[in-house]
């Protein structure tokens, strides 16, 4: 049984693995904010030093050419999709950044060829900052879940989720999962972001991510049935907790915008997810490069999955703020 060195990737924040045939691919937000990588390796260990490739860069000029967040890589259809958000304006002309949500396809084997056609913007009812788009099959239907503003309610985002007329287009309504509504989830500010989905004995988990990017960031969840109308919020159970938090004793700060993946062996599911060692942090969360991403073990009891703690680091990691090599060297 593989034992995980942690980080797994180095300055990689909101990091998303696919295992697909045997090799796992990675991707994540880069801290320059201005491209789109995948690096794949046939171990997560491996996935450290793995060659990075960028597969897509910022434009020049309007709605995707300034902070390139939170990619993520998934198979629908025999195609290659990847999920994004990007703005036009800088911070501080607005008064949230002006993210949209846009996605990518590749109909190639392998994803990392260079033949990603841009499919445009994933257009929602409400023309405000969205991101954090994910998408899962259930039961025949293609859903996509995503963070957006809703100027009606408090925050700067909440989880909707809509069924999908194709891999960049809704077919249905979207309907509000979650809003910043615990303490623990407005810290510095209030927002329920990076949603991603865990399958496990006919139950659905969505974990999320709450409050600012630093410290206070925590994982929480909501839970429903598979066979459960996924377009009833009804149907959806909410943690009055965080299930995933800082860790003092490891030296994990602010762990969250997870993704979930499985072990080599296909035994154990995993948690991938960024985290910092450190708490002082110069000026925003958002622009220190050392959310490093990590790996953790998925324990599954009769209440549903059991995230533990966030591990200490066992590899070496930057102590400044410099960028790195693609291949995380030094």
């Amino acid at each position: 049984m593989c034992q995980y060195h942690n980080p797994i990737v180095l300055q990689r924040a909101d990091p998303w693995v696919v295992r697909h045939n045997g090799t796992y691919y990675f991707t994540g937000s880069h801290p320059s904010y201005d491209r789109i990588i995948l690096r794949q390796a046939s171990r997560i260990n491996d996935l450290q030093t793995a060659q990075e490739n960028t597969i897509w860069w910022k434009h020049d000029a309007g709605p995707m050419s300034r902070y390139i967040w939170a990619p993520e890589l998934h198979r629908i259809n025999d195609a290659w999709y990847i999920y994004f958000a990007a703005a036009e304006e800088d911070f501080g002309s607005t008064e949230l950044p002006t993210h949209r949500m846009y996605v990518l396809e590749n109909t190639d084997t392998d994803p990392m060829s260079d033949h990603w056609v841009e499919k445009g913007r994933i257009l929602t009812p409400m023309d405000s900052f969205s991101l954090d788009a994910t998408t899962t099959e259930i039961g025949g239907d293609q859903y996509l879940i995503w963070a957006q503003k809703d100027p009606s309610i408090p925050g700067n985002s909440n989880l909707n989720i809509a069924r999908m007329e194709n891999p960049w287009t809704l077919a249905s309504k979207p309907v509000l999962l979650s809003k910043p509504e615990y303490d623990w989830e407005c810290v510095d500010f209030m927002v329920n972001e990076g949603p991603a989905i865990l399958r496990h004995q006919g139950m659905v988990y969505l974990t999320y991510s709450a409050s600012g990017t630093g410290v206070p960031y925590a994982v929480g969840m909501l839970v429903a049935r598979e066979d459960a109308d996924l377009l009833d919020a009804r149907s959806w159970s909410k943690s009055t907790e965080p299930v995933f938090k800082t860790d003092e004793a490891n030296h994990q700060y602010g762990p969250g915008h997870n993704s979930f993946t499985v072990s080599e062996d296909g035994s154990r599911d995993l948690m991938i997810y960024h985290a910092r060692n450190y708490t002082h942090i110069e000026g925003d969360p958002l622009f220190d490069p050392n959310r490093h991403a990590r790996v953790g073990v998925v324990t599954w009891t009769d209440d549903g999955p059991d995230f533990g703690i966030p591990l200490p680091d066992d590899r070496w990691t930057p102590l400044s703020t410099t960028i790195l090599p693609p291949d995380g060297s030094h």
